[in-house]
C-alpha cells in the first residue's frame, strides 16, 4: 500500500461524499411524466489531502458527474457533500462560492472549448484573481507571470489568444488557471483525451510534478486505464452511476475482486502481455431504467438470483484500503486466463461456438479468370410474370 493511501485512512478528508445521489430529468417519458437519469447513486467517497485518486469506468458510468459534484458545479439531489468538514449545500451561496472557488480547481477535457477564445492568456489567468479580489493589480500581474512559469509557458504568449496556441499550450493555460488561487484539490476530467499522443506524456508529467511541488490532492478521471493506475494512489471503479470497487492502484490489475473491474482491466493493452479480455454478454442497462439489485448482473458471468434482489454492501478485502460491492467476488489471486475460461463456460452458446468454429482456410492462389461478357442492359423477364 502506498504512503498516500495509508495517510488517507488516518487523516480527515479534504472532500467527502456520503450517500450522494444525482438524478436528472430526461427528455423522454410519458405525457405527464418524464424519465429520470440516475447519474450517481449512493456514492460514498473521500479524498485526503495530498493523495491522487483515479476514477475509471465505461462512458456514461458517472465519472464526470462525480467530478462536478466534487467541485460544487453539480448540486446533489440527495446526500451530503463536505469540503474541509463543512457541508457545502447548507452554506450560504456566497460562502459556498468562496470555499469552492478558492479551494478547488478543475481541468476540463477539451481546452479549446474550456477557454474563452476572446480573452488573452493574461486575461484568462487573471480572471480568477479578479473575481475573488486576490491582491493588488501589481500582485495579480506578478501571479500571472508566476503561473506561466510554473506550467512552462513562455512570457511571449501572455498576449496570445487560445486560437493561436497549440493543443498542449492551451491545456497548460487551463492547468495554470486551475492553480491560480492555490487550491488544495484539483479535479482533472479527461485532461489528455483531446491531445496528441506526443503531448500527453508532457501534460501528465507536468501534473505529477505540480502535485509533488504544491502538495495537491488530485482526482484524475480518464478512460486511459493504465495511465490512471500509474498516476494514482487509489483507483475507484464506477458502473452505471455506482462505485463498485475501491483499491490501491498497485493492486487493481491482478487483485481486484469485482468482476467488472477485472473485465475492464483485462481489455487494456499492455507492452509485455497480449490482450486477453474477459467476454461480457447480455444487454448494457440504461441509466433511466437501471436493473434491480446489482446493475452489473445483466452482463456478469457470475450472476445469480441473489444479485437481482439487492445491491450488496461494501466488503473489505484482505488488503487495507481495498473494498468492493459484489455478492460473488472474484477469488483472490485468480489469474485473468482462468476468469476468461469461467466467463466462456458460463455462456454455453459462446463455448460451443469457440469449440466448433474451425479456423478459416486460406484459399490457394488461382489464375485470373477470363473476363465475362458484358451483361445485357435490360433486366431479364421474371418467369413468374404472366
Amino acid at each position: 500500500m502506498s504512503t498516500s493511501t495509508a495517510v488517507s485512512a488516518a487523516t480527515d478528508p479534504l472532500v467527502e461524499l456520503r450517500d450522494t445521489h444525482v438524478v436528472h430529468k430526461a427528455r423522454s417519458g410519458g405525457l405527464f411524466t418524464r424519465d429520470r437519469v440516475y447519474a450517481l447513486t449512493a456514492a460514498d467517497f473521500r479524498v485526503a489531502p495530498g493523495e491522487t485518486v483515479g476514477v475509471v469506468g465505461e462512458s456514461g458510468c458517472g465519472k464526470s458527474t462525480l467530478a462536478k459534484v466534487l467541485v460544487g458545479v453539480q448540486p446533489p439531489t440527495s446526500g451530503q457533500v463536505s469540503f474541509r468538514g463543512a457541508d457545502l449545500w447548507t452554506m450560504e451561496p456566497a460562502k459556498r462560492r468562496a470555499a469552492i472557488g478558492t479551494g478547488t480547481g478543475m481541468i476540463f477535457q477539451d481546452p479549446s472549448t474550456a477557454l474563452n477564445r476572446r480573452l488573452t492568456v493574461r486575461q484568462i489567468l487573471r480572471d480568477p484573481l479578479d473575481v475573488h479580489k486576490r491582491g493588488s493589480t501589481k500582485e495579480r500581474e506578478e501571479r500571472v507571470r508566476e503561473l506561466m512559469s510554473l506550467v512552462g509557458l513562455p512570457r511571449a504568449l501572455a498576449d496570445g489568444l487560445p486560437g493561436q496556441l497549440s493543443g498542449g499550450q492551451r491545456q497548460r493555460v487551463a492547468i495554470a488557471r486551475a492553480l491560480a488561487l492555490d487550491p488544495d484539490l484539483v479535479v482533472a476530467d479527461e485532461p489528455t483525451s483531446a491531445l496528441d499522443v506526443s503531448v500527453r506524456a508532457q501534460i501528465l508529467n507536468l501534473l505529477l510534478d505540480l502535485k509533488e511541488r504544491l502538495g495537491l490532492a488530485l482526482v484524475f478521471v480518464s478512460h486511459d486505464i493504465q495511465t490512471v493506475r500509474r498516476m494514482s494512489d487509489r483507483v475507484i471503479t464506477m458502473y452505471l452511476g455506482r462505485i463498485v470497487e475501491e483499491s490501491p492502484a498497485d493492486e487493481v490489475t491482478d487483485r481486484a475482486r469485482h468482476p467488472y473491474t477485472r473485465a475492464l482491466f483485462s481489455a487494456t493493452p499492455g507492452l509485455l502481455d497480449p490482450i486477453d479480455p474477459i467476454p461480457l454478454v447480455g444487454p448494457v442497462p440504461s441509466a433511466t431504467r437501471p436493473p434491480s439489485g446489482c446493475p452489473f448482473r445483466t452482463r456478469c458471468w457470475k450472476a445469480s438470483d441473489t444479485c437481482a434482489e439487492a445491491m450488496p454492501e461494501f466488503t473489505a478485502a484482505s488488503i487495507p484500503g481495498h473494498r468492493f460491492r459484489c455478492h460473488h467476488p472474484v477469488e483472490e489471486g485468480r489469474a485473468t486466463g482462468e476468469l476468461v475460461a469461467q466467463a466462456v463456460a458460463a455462456v454455453p452458446d459462446m463455448a460451443s461456438d469457440l469449440r466448433k468454429t474451425p479456423p478459416t482456410p486460406v484459399a490457394p492462389a488461382t489464375p485470373a479468370a477470363p473476363v465475362a461478357p458484358a451483361a445485357p442492359t435490360h433486366a431479364p423477364k421474371d418467369p413468374r410474370e404472366p
